[in-house]
C-alpha cells in the first residue's frame, strides 16, 4: 500500500523521537531543500488589529484575519435574530474536495500516531505533513489541483496540529473566553471589544466533541475518561481549559470553556490606559508592597482579579524572592528570583485524609513554600484549607498576596470564617488591604474597574463584621477615582519606618507622577515597565531625572 516506505519511516521516527533527534537523520543540505519545497504557508496574526468602537450595532460589519490566508473573523449584525454575531470564515470545499479530505485524513491517521508533546517548531511539522499528504495523494491516485490541495492542507493542519474547529478562535487576540455548552448548540465567545457573541461553530454530535475534549486533555498533559470526566488544565499557548467529558455530568454532552490570556500580562501602566485603575492607586499599592503589606484582590468571575494581581507583582523589589502557588498556571512575572509552583492532581482512590496517590495540593505547596525563605508569597486563588497556612504566614511576617471570589469585604470575611476555611477573626485581621475588582458598564461597553480599596482596621467576633477604612473609591456616575488623605496603612508604615507624613506623601506623589509620565510616554511594554520600576528601587533620582520629574 505504501509507495515510499523510507519517507514514512522517517516521519514515524520524527513523531516518536521528537524534533531534535529526527533532524540528526538529515544533513543540513537536505533540511534546507525540504524547507524551501513546501507550498503551504500560514500566517498567524501577531499584530493587534485596531477595531472600531460600537456606534450602532446594526451597522457594524468588520472582517479581520486569524490564520491568514485561510481563516478570518467576520463580526456583523444578524437581522433575523437581532444580535451581533461572530462567524469564522474558512475555505469552502465542494463535494469532491470533502471526499478527498476524508480519505486523506483517514490515511494520515493510519500512517502516523501524532503526538506533539516534544515538538517546538510547528513549521517543521507542517513540512512533514505536507510531504506525507502529497505522498498519499500519489498513492491513492487522487486528482487534486494545487488550489484544492492548499485548502485540504489547511484542514489537515487545523485538525492535526491545531485544535480542530476552535483553532482559529485561539488565534484571535480579542477573544477572552471560548464557551461550548454541548453538541448541537452554537459555540459562544467573549470578545474584548464586543463582549458575548454567538458563533457559527456547532458540534453536530457528542462523539466529535468528546474527541476534542480528549485532544485538549492530551495537550494539557491531563487525562479524562468516563471514570474521571472533569478536566482542568493549561494548553500549550497558556490558555486555561475547563471541560466535562460525558453526558452523565452535563446533559447536552461534553462541554468546555477556554480562558485565553494575553502572551504578556497587562502592566500597571497598561491598566491605566484601560482606565482600570488610577496612578495614585498604583502608587499606593507600590508603597504597600515595598513595605511588605498583605493584600487580597476580590471580585466576581471575569472581573480581572488575576490580571490585576499580576500587575501588582511588578512592584515587588527586584532582589526579593517570590514563591507563587496556583491550581493552573496563570501568573507571568518578569522576576529572576521567582519560584512558580503549580498543584498536581492525583490518581486512583482517595486515602484516609482525602488525597489521591501522587496529588500535590495548594495546601501542600503552601506549607513547603515557607521553608523556601520567600520574601513574598502569591497564591493564585483562595478556596479551601490553604487559606489557613497563607494567613498564618501573613501574620508571622511573610507578606502575602492572593485573590478570592467575593463581591465585598463583608462577603469575603464571611467566606473566610465559615466552612470549608474556618479562619479566626484574629488571623483575618493580619490582612492589610483588599482591592475590589468589578465588571462595569459604560454605555454599551463592558469594562473592568478597581471599584475601591479597603483597609482592614479590625475584624470583630460577630460573623462577617469588619471595620474598614476606604482611602480610594470609584464614582460609577463619572467613572473617576477619588481619594482621601486618611490612610491607616500609611500611618502604620510611618510608625514602623520612622517616616514623617510629609516624607511619605512626597514619595507617594513622586511615584504617582512617575507612573503618569510612563503613561504619557507610552511605556506600556512588559520588560520596559519592569526595568523602570527596578531602576527606581536601585537609583530613584536617575529614573526621576530621565522622566523630567526632578
Amino acid at each position: 500500500m505504501i509507495l515510499n516506505r523510507k519517507l514514512f519511516k522517517l516521519i514515524n521516527a520524527y513523531f516518536r523521537l521528537g524534533e531534535v533527534n529526527i533532524l540528526q537523520l538529515f544533513n543540513k543540505k537536505k533540511e534546507e531543500k525540504l524547507e524551501t519545497t513546501t507550498s503551504f504557508k500560514i500566517k498567524k496574526n501577531e499584530e493587534v488589529i485596531s477595531l472600531p468602537e460600537i456606534v450602532d450595532k446594526r451597522k457594524l460589519d468588520i472582517k479581520y484575519p486569524l490564520l491568514e490566508p485561510y481563516a478570518y473573523a467576520h463580526i456583523s449584525w444578524d437581522k433575523e435574530n437581532n444580535e451581533l454575531v461572530y462567524f469564522v470564515e474558512e475555505p469552502k470545499l465542494d463535494e469532491s474536495e470533502k471526499k478527498n479530505l476524508e480519505v486523506l485524513e483517514n490515511g494520515i491517521k493510519e500512517l502516523i500516531n501524532i503526538s506533539f508533546i516534544n515538538i517546538k517548531k510547528i513549521e517543521t511539522v507542517i513540512v512533514y505533513l505536507e510531504k506525507n499528504l502529497r505522498a498519499l495523494i500519489v498513492e491513492f491516485g487522487l486528482k487534486i489541483s494545487e488550489d484544492s490541495f492548499l485548502k485540504i492542507m489547511y484542514y489537515i493542519y487545523r485538525d492535526f496540529i491545531g485544535l480542530n474547529e476552535i483553532e482559529p478562535l485561539l488565534n484571535d487576540y480579542y477573544i477572552e473566553d471560548i464557551e461550548c455548552n454541548g453538541s448541537k448548540t452554537p459555540l459562544y465567545i467573549v470578545h474584548r471589544k464586543y463582549r458575548n457573541l454567538r458563533t457559527n461553530i456547532v458540534f453536530e454530535n457528542n462523539k466529535v466533541l468528546a474527541s476534542l475534549v480528549e485532544k485538549m486533555a492530551q495537550r494539557a498533559g491531563k487525562y479524562v475518561s468516563y471514570a474521571s470526566p472533569l478536566l482542568d488544565g493549561r494548553l500549550p499557548d497558556g490558555s486555561r481549559v475547563n471541560a466535562t467529558y460525558t453526558e452523565d455530568v452535563t446533559s447536552r454532552g461534553p462541554t468546555f470553556t477556554v480562558r485565553k490570556f494575553t502572551k504578556e500580562p497587562w502592566t500597571p501602566v497598561k491598566l491605566m490606559e484601560f482606565r482600570t485603575v488610577s496612578p495614585e492607586m498604583l502608587a499606593y499599592f507600590w508603597i504597600l508592597i515595598e513595605n511588605e503589606s498583605n493584600i487580597m484582590i476580590i471580585g466576581g468571575t471575569g472581573s480581572g482579579k488575576t490580571s490585576f494581581l499580576n500587575a501588582l507583582a511588578f512592584f515587588i523589589p527586584p532582589a526579593a524572592r517570590i514563591v507563587s502557588i496556583e491550581d493552573t498556571k496563570e501568573l507571568n512575572i518578569l522576576h529572576e528570583n521567582w519560584l512558580p509552583s503549580v498543584a498536581r492532581a492525583g490518581v486512583g482512590l482517595t486515602n484516609l485524609v482525602g488525597q489521591k496517590h501522587g496529588e500535590v495540593s495548594l495546601f501542600d505547596l503552601l506549607k513547603e513554600s515557607f521553608r523556601q525563605r520567600p520574601d513574598y508569597v502569591i497564591v493564585g486563588e483562595i478556596r479551601g484549607k490553604e487559606a489557613f497556612v497563607l494567613f498564618q504566614g501573613a501574620s508571622s511576617g511573610h507578606p502575602s498576596f492572593s485573590t478570592m471570589h467575593a463581591e465585598d469585604v463583608e462577603t469575603m470575611v464571611r467566606r473566610l470564617e465559615t466552612e470549608p476555611i474556618n479562619l479566626s477573626p484574629s488571623l483575618i485581621a493580619s490582612l492589610d488591604v483588599v482591592g475590589i475588582m468589578i465588571q462595569a458598564k459604560i454605555g454599551d461597553k463592558s469594562v473592568r474597574r478597581l471599584k475601591e480599596i479597603d483597609e482592614i482596621i479590625n475584624v470583630e467576633q460577630q460573623l462577617g463584621k469588619v471595620n474598614i477604612n476606604v482611602p480610594f473609591i470609584r464614582d460609577p456616575r463619572t467613572d473617576k477615582f477619588y481619594s482621601k488623605n486618611d490612610s491607616k496603612i500609611f500611618a502604620k508604615i510611618m510608625a514602623e519606618k520612622g517616616m514623617t507624613y510629609e516624607e511619605l506623601m512626597s514619595e507617594f506623589s513622586l511615584r504617582s507622577k512617575l507612573l503618569m509620565q510612563m503613561y504619557k510616554k507610552k511605556v506600556f511594554g512588559f520588560k520596559e515597565v519592569q526595568e523602570v520600576i527596578n531602576g527606581y528601587y536601585k537609583n530613584p533620582k536617575e529614573v526621576l531625572r530621565k522622566f523630567n520629574l526632578i
